[in-house]
């Protein structure tokens, strides 16, 4: 029994919910307080790079700076994602560095395609929070009810999306460009709406750990945890749905 997100699965309720430490155990209020936090992390880290990006070009000095500082949050951010992963007890000192440095990521990101569509960016944030807070309340009056079939298929679609994904990046080293995975064509445009689906499903998992993981009564670092594995799920939402916004504005 696993949650698609690699983060967070059943077997760590099985493994850990033994444990006890003296700081207390996991709640989801306690949860829920590390997600603000983590939010307002990436948020700070992403007007930095945010506002960077705009100061170079009213000035003209070019945008390679934040080219920089956006390389710099995708492999920070991925090195202290692998860290988190491996080193869950200090999930309070790495999810929190996790969510500034995808923060200066993100802000890069989405400073690029607000250049190139204004106002593209706060629909797609408003999109994301909508996606999020519909899903939060299809989950707690069970209208979506998480079983083994739905965590399987879902499991099975986010490996073939990342199995995709990394198939097409190793194909682009040799010069080989799958248009169809990154293209705004028709394909292209279905092919990012299923994406969108499976990482907004994959949001309905995180909720369901968060709370078989505080009826458990994991060890209190499993807020963090926790906090840091729906923030994985956020950000690759959002990041979906911009791209797909810009293919469908594209097109207008």
């Amino acid at each position: 029994m696993k949650t698609s997100n690699p983060t967070l699965n059943q077997k760590l309720i099985r493994d850990f919910s033994f444990q006890r430490t003296e700081s207390g155990i996991m709640t989801i209020q306690g949860t829920v307080n590390k997600i603000a936090v983590m939010l307002l992390l990436a948020l700070a880290g992403a007007s930095f790079t945010w506002s960077k990006f705009f100061t170079a070009v009213e000035s003209g000095a070019g945008t390679s700076s934040v080219m920089g500082w956006m390389i710099f949050g995708a492999i920070g951010g991925l090195v202290m994602a692998l860290i988190t992963v491996f080193k869950k007890e200090k999930a309070s000192i790495f999810a929190p560095i996790y969510a500034v440095f995808q923060g200066l990521f993100i802000g890069a990101v989405s400073a690029f395609f607000e250049s190139m569509y204004p106002g593209l960016v706060l629909r797609a944030v408003s999109l994301t929070f909508a996606v999020l807070f519909a899903l939060l309340f299809a989950y707690k009056t069970r209208i979506i009810k998480v079983t083994d079939k739905l965590r399987a298929g879902i499991f099975a679609a986010t490996a073939g999306i990342a199995v995709a994904y990394f198939a097409s990046f190793i194909l682009g080293l040799f010069g080989i460009n799958v248009g169809f995975m990154h293209g705004g064509g028709t394909l292209g445009i279905v092919i990012s709406l299923v994406i969108v689906v499976v990482a907004a499903l994959n949001l309905v998992l995180d909720f369901d750990f968060i709370e078989k993981g505080a009826e458990a009564g994991l060890p209190k670092y499993f807020e963090w945890y926790g906090a840091f594995g729906l923030m994985v799920t956020l950000i690759w939402l959002y990041l979906e749905i911009l791209r797909l916004l810009s293919y469908l504005t594209g097109r207008d």
